[in-house]
């Protein structure tokens, strides 16, 4: 076995309860040895459940006092970039939640600090490991696409506002509304399916309708925590259209609340031998065979153990470890934080933004 990597956390929330701590703790080459959370009780509590040695209030203390091989960020988006960039000049690898940061700048501070430390910094992408999204990653790779010239993805919700009035509705904390919350998760699978081409102009509006609506249909609505006379000064609905250096083009749409039938997740693409579409992590595969329009649709037998979130968390140790190839990058990070951006942006001005 190889060595036993020491993890520090920084942020015990939802996201790191439900997606980030039973991958880790059930890892047999790593070791959770501190958790560091601004409410200190709220950590307290799952350190005494998972025999964790370490608390911390301030992870500024946690970097100093703990010879960790690992920090994994589950902030509020707010302070991704500098607990990245702090941990990654005390030479520690970092993983973080989705999204990189709440500005390109920022997003391009932590990217610099991996590449002057040499340690790994990757954010969740954790829909590139769904079984739909690696078959079909194959598939395009393999030229049965041929060229995707042009594609649409969204995820929309009718009522799904997460933690209403706390950070996720908080502009200052968060960075926006479902277009970095959701965009990110998306916009990014689409990309890389695509192949990762560069973006070079976007157009996009943004809209608050669902501000004072307190109806909610979506396990989603209970992330974050509500605050009843908290702060809502995000989008809860964006569009937009982005273009690429090799001329194609991507169609965006998400949304926390909108009057539509029911919630919805998506990636299409149109390819000229063969389009796709994953719409709640089914995939289907539409071309032509023996001179017939076909549908395909691949079978996935057996379900893992581990979740899409999971599945990441593990290839980030086998990185580590040197026994895989990171399937993303910093820069990458830095082009999606410039997406986003320059749809606020665009939204902001109504003109079309160039990357």
């Amino acid at each position: 076995m190889s060595k036993k990597l020491k993890i520090g956390i920084v942020g015990t929330g939802n996201i790191f309860k439900t997606a980030h701590l039973e991958p880790l703790i059930n890892h047999e080459e790593v070791e959770i040895v501190a958790l560091c959370d601004i409410n200190k009780p709220k950590a307290d509590k799952i350190a005494a459940e998972h025999n964790i040695p370490y608390v911390y209030e301030k992870y500024e203390d946690m970097l100093k006092e703990q010879d960790l091989d690992i920090v994994d960020i589950c902030t509020p988006n707010l302070f991704h970039s500098k607990v990245a960039v702090a941990a990654l000049q005390a030479g520690m690898h970092v993983f973080c939640e989705k999204p990189d940061a709440v500005s390109p700048e920022e997003a391009q501070k932590m990217a610099d600090a991996a590449a002057e430390s040499g340690k790994l910094l990757m954010v969740m992408r954790n829909n590139r490991f769904s079984p739909a999204a690696q078959y079909l990653k194959h598939y395009i790779d393999e030229g049965h696409t041929g060229e995707i010239y042009t594609g649409r993805c969204g995820w929309i919700r009718r009522r799904g506002i997460p933690g209403k009035g706390g950070w996720f509705t908080t502009k200052e904390l968060s960075g926006g509304g479902p277009l970095i919350d959701l965009g990110v998760h998306f916009i990014d699978l689409a990309v890389w399916l695509m192949g990762n081409p560069r973006p070079v102009a976007v157009t996009g509006a943004v809209y608050t309708k669902f501000a004072n609506n307190e109806l909610s249909d979506s396990i989603h609505s209970s992330f974050g925590e509500k605050q009843a006379e908290g702060t809502f000064d995000v989008e809860d609905l964006a569009t937009g259209f982005i273009r690429f250096e090799n001329g194609s083009t991507l169609q965006i749409e998400f949304s926390w609340a909108s009057n539509v039938g029911e919630e919805m997740n998506f990636v299409e693409l149109r390819g000229t031998k063969a389009g796709a579409s994953i719409k709640r992590g089914e995939l289907q595969i539409y071309t032509e065979t023996a001179g017939q329009l076909t549908d395909l649709t691949p079978v996935f037998k057996g379900k893992s153990a581990l979740s899409n979130h999971g599945r990441h968390l593990v290839h980030f140790i086998d990185c580590v470890q040197g026994r895989a190839e990171p399937i993303n990058t910093p820069l990458q990070g830095v082009d999606m934080i410039k997406i986003l951006s320059a749809i606020y942006e665009s939204a902001e001005t109504g003109k079309e933004v160039r990357l």
